[in-house]
């Protein structure tokens, strides 16, 4: 195989002409073959082959600089850097991330994972260099999706600034982003897609230019008059217009062509853009016909396309039909997702309502302020997001809605450990930030049931309020302990002796089993589920201070700022004498891993929080 000649950096320019021709072929092989087994991003990378094999042909690693925009297409240039031995255990703890990571290969530029970012980086890294008076080169891959995302557009209006030396801006134009690409720069490339025909036109224009009295003259004219040719052919050549040379539409699966253009590319002073047509999911029918799907995937039957693991209804599952049958009773309720209708659970108040969705692209924070103008207009915004990506909008959140008091809700998603996808998507800040903000409300539920409840809650109330729940299966148990959602009032699920495990959200489901556990040393504890991280039942907290010795927090968020320092806080101001233990994630990120293997790293399994309470218990 011609594949088992790539063992480290730039062997790829090694290759006979046969054998690149026969090269993307083994590697969608490679990734569909060991992503079957161990999951991740697919439809991405099998997309980008090609474009990543030319690459690895124009640029020398690790001296050169590759920044690739959230970076989940990355694993082709993870095989052609020589780490096509550690994707058998990609995104297994301790094993190779399904992302850049500089810790993991000098080839790593930068450590990606969320969107928009590689156009900034990259103009970092190409200012650096010129500072430094060094010669290496530079490029970043973006997706036309993450062209949504404003920081992007920061940095093109900045990359002007570049005018003595060079940065390659790869546009990896597949239509793209998780869901289907939406918004006006969607529809600009689109019509650059279709304008193939000026590129002929001008060149031959040129070249007749070329051959007449004066044709230099005329040239210079036409390339300096802002509305000349390209303006009557194709609209609004934004890149252009902000100073950077655009060179394209280019086959994304036409190596020789791509090489070409690449080569171009760097040897013209300033930002160049080269927009590059791909297709996501390339070379394997089901991610062809299904590419959101493929996204990001478990482990799947090759042959069919379809997930091997049985999946049992999710909490966003069950976030997607209470939010249809609200769709139903409140015609006032609106939704909206930034370019995560599939996953954030949408899609059917999407195909319900299709006037009363929004899609707003990779925006979270226009999505947030957006939805700050739908409260204010009449309506009920329900913002669906993971927690990792509502961190891009704490100043949308803070000071457009918070500060107003505006009536939005936010269904946070992901939040926790999230498991294989690493340290840029753990969903474990958001109940420090949120909380830190007045006027918000900041809830989690214990089980699906809850989580139905509380939704209607948030709907039915008056001003922001945020649900924070789980990946993965929901919980069933507890069916039996439903009491109303009230605003700050938790829910005792049983009394103890001296004990109480005081459990926020998904950590419920934990605390019963630590009762077990507790049990069989001859330990009684209580359970009460917390239900709100903001505000506090502030009564329930005082009942504590002469009932229970020591009182166990618990919650799937960073300890710094989060629900067990408050109740620590509030207990010691308010007289409590006895002791409290903080079970909590670390100050720390967390990597990749499964979510058990993660709970038991960080001590936050059943067993090893009953360890904890035995040893504050002196046993």
């Amino acid at each position: 195989m011609v594949l088992d000649k790539i063992k480290q950096p730039n062997d790829i320019k090694n290759l006979t002409h046969e054998e690149l021709e026969a090269l993307p072929a083994e590697i969608r092989q490679f990734l569909i073959e060991h992503l079957s087994k161990t999951g991740g991003h697919l439809a991405s990378n099998l997309g980008t082959v090609e474009l990543t094999m030319a690459l690895h042909m124009v640029l020398d690693f690790p001296k050169d600089k590759l920044v690739w925009d959230v970076g989940h297409q990355a694993y082709t240039h993870k095989i052609l850097t020589g780490r096509a031995g550690e994707f058998d255990h990609l995104r297994k703890y301790g094993g190779m991330s399904g992302f850049p990571k500089r810790c993991e290969s000098p080839c790593d530029s930068f450590d990606t994972g969320h969107s928009s970012t590689s156009l900034s980086a990259a103009l970092g890294y190409c200012l650096a260099r010129d500072l430094a008076g060094e010669d290496y080169k530079v490029a970043a891959v973006i997706g036309d999706g993450a062209l949504t995302g404003g920081l992007a557009y920061e940095a093109l209006n900045n990359a002007s600034r570049l005018k003595n030396s060079n940065m390659l801006i790869v546009l990896n134009d597949n239509e793209m982003s998780i869901s289907k690409n939406v918004g006006g720069m969607s529809t600009n490339l689109e019509r650059l897609r279709t304008s193939s025909k000026y590129v002929g036109f001008k060149n031959n224009v040129l070249s007749s230019l070329e051959n007449w009295p004066h044709g230099e003259h005329i040239i210079r004219k036409i390339r300096s008059t802002k509305n000349g040719i390209k303006s009557l052919m194709v609209p609004n050549m934004v890149f252009e217009d902000l100073g950077i040379m655009y060179l394209g539409p280019v086959d994304g699966h036409n190596i020789d062509a791509l090489v070409e253009t690449f080569n171009m590319a760097m040897g013209i002073k300033g930002p160049v853009l080269v927009h590059v047509i791909t297709k996501k999911g390339n070379g394997y029918e089901p991610a062809e016909r299904h590419p959101a799907r493929f996204h990001g995937t478990d482990i799947f039957d090759i042959e069919t396309g379809l997930p091997q693991r049985s999946s049992n209804p999710g909490y966003t599952d069950v976030f997607s039909t209470v939010m249809r049958k609200m769709g139903d009773r409140k015609p006032e309720v609106v939704a909206i997702t930034a370019a995560m209708a599939e996953g954030a659970g949408l899609k059917r108040f999407r195909n319900m309502f299709p006037d009363r969705f929004f899609d707003v692209g990779i925006a979270e924070e226009h999505a947030v302020t957006f939805a700050a103008g739908l409260a204010l207009g009449g309506r009920i915004p329900v913002f669906a997001v993971y927690s990792s990506f509502l961190q891009r909008a704490y100043d949308q959140v803070l000071e457009d809605v918070c500060l107003q008091n505006l009536h939005v809700v936010f269904a946070i998603d992901r939040a926790g450990l999230v498991g294989a996808d690493g340290s840029t998507h753990q969903g474990i800040f958001d109940v420090s930030f949120l909380t830190a903000m007045p006027n918000m409300t900041v809830m989690a539920p214990k089980n699906k049931w809850e989580l139905s409840d509380m939704l209607k809650f948030a709907i039915d109330f008056n001003g922001p309020i945020a649900i924070r729940y789980p990946r993965g299966e929901a919980y069933c148990g507890l069916e039996e302990h439903r009491a109303p959602i009230e605003l700050g009032k938790s829910e005792e699920i049983c009394s103890g002796d001296q004990i109480m495990l005081l459990a926020y959200g998904s950590m419920v489901k934990k605390a019963e089993e630590v009762r077990d556990l507790l049990a069989e040393q001859g330990i009684n504890a209580g359970i009460c589920n917390a239900r709100f991280a903001k505000p506090l039942d502030k009564g329930y907290l005082d009942s504590l201070v002469n009932n229970y010795s020591l009182v166990v927090t618990m919650e799937e968020n960073v300890i710094t700022g989060g629900f067990g320092q408050q109740v620590q806080t509030y207990l010691i101001d308010h007289g409590y004498n006895g002791k409290i233990l903080k079970i909590a994630v670390p100050d720390e990120f967390v990597q990749h891993g499964s979510v058990t293997q993660l709970f038991s790293e960080l001590g936050m399994d059943a067993q090893s929080i009953t360890d904890k309470v035995l040893k504050v218990l002196g046993r």
